[in-house]
């Protein structure tokens, strides 16, 4: 038989929670069972893998420790790990004890929630210990307390050995009516696997950076989408310099855009858009980085047509003019 005890306190030496799993412990080992204790205080960082060693158990102690108000943040984390990534299977084969001690108030009600948590995950709940203890030695120093925690023990022994059935609880039957939690179709196998990697703080990190830069990598697209149809229009608006007697409209196909930029000048009106250029009077067809150079001014129109950079189809001098018309800085 192998049991496993979950301990959720803080380990402080004076804590009665320790005093009464170690008691149930070593009645337990005379009965020849195999007990494997978790500390989860020591284990916080992986308490989300825990759930894998409950696959080996006939029966579980969930110990804890009211210091204030409530089972204490680590225990509750440990049970949302079994909801979240335990073989529900698995758990319902599995009988729980729960140990719940006080130093305030709320021993009765920490004990009730572990049972109820235990069977709304559908395992088996034994009966428990719970009890106010003001003085630690006074817990240790009493032989009727020691007699009922190895009482319990013996209990649990019984109960997991005889495989004892017990009524169902309404618990469950609520929780098949109304939760509103959707198991997720993995095997128990990658659930364990997902349990891993949720514990692993590196793994969780990098996914968060990667998960943050795709949203700014789809922003960005979102964002040149939502301008797209304003690009570069601005730029030959500010650098236009009406020329006397120029009538013409020019038509900028950029590899990788559609519809063209149309630029078109009549004297001192200039109209920038996009739009369909086939019937322009030049056709300029042009890489997006090499308008992005003249845009800067780090070349001509007519030093990028010479060097091959873009290619035209037209009247030449009528394409000659956009040196004047448009003076990039």
């Amino acid at each position: 038989m192998n049991i496993n005890i979950y301990y959720g306190g803080r380990g402080i030496i004076d804590d009665p929670t320790l005093f009464v799993i170690n008691k149930m412990q070593e009645v337990l080992e005379e009965l020849n069972v195999k007990v494997t204790r978790y500390n989860l205080h020591e284990s916080k960082s992986t308490i989300t893998t825990l759930p894998q060693t409950l696959k080996e158990a006939d029966g579980i102690i969930l110990a804890t420790t009211i210091e204030w108000y409530g089972i204490g943040g680590y225990m509750q984390q440990f049970l949302d790990a079994c909801w979240l990534y335990g073989d529900k299977e698995r758990i319902s084969q599995i009988y729980m004890c729960p140990i719940v001690m006080s130093t305030t108030y709320g021993e009765r009600e920490g004990k009730l929630h572990l049972t109820n948590a235990w069977e709304i995950l559908g395992g088996q709940p034994c009966s428990g210990i719970c009890g106010y203890v003001a003085d630690n030695v006074s817990l240790e120093m009493n032989p009727q307390y020691v007699t009922i925690i190895e009482k319990k023990a013996e209990n649990m022994y019984r109960t997991i050995n005889q495989k004892v059935a017990s009524f169902p609880g309404s618990n469950q039957a609520v929780k098949q009516m109304v939760s509103i939690t959707h198991n997720i179709d993995f095997t128990p196998q990658e659930t364990e696997q997902l349990s891993m990697y949720a514990s692993d703080a590196m793994y969780v990190q990098r996914q968060k950076e990667d998960i943050q830069e795709l949203a700014n990598l789809f922003r960005d697209m979102m964002s040149d989408k939502a301008s797209d149809g304003e690009a570069y229009l601005g730029e030959f608006r500010k650098a236009f310099k009406a020329q006397p007697g120029v009538s013409a409209t020019y038509s900028f196909k950029i590899d990788g855009k559609s519809p063209a930029l149309l630029i078109k000048v009549n004297g001192s009106r200039l109209v920038c858009e996009y739009g369909d250029g086939d019937n322009a009077d030049v056709v300029i067809m042009i890489d997006r980085q090499v308008l992005e150079d003249l845009i800067a001014g780090r070349m001509t129109f007519q030093r990028a047509f010479m060097s091959g950079a873009m290619k035209i189809k037209g009247e030449f001098n009528i394409f000659r003019t956009l040196d004047q018309l448009f003076v990039f800085a």
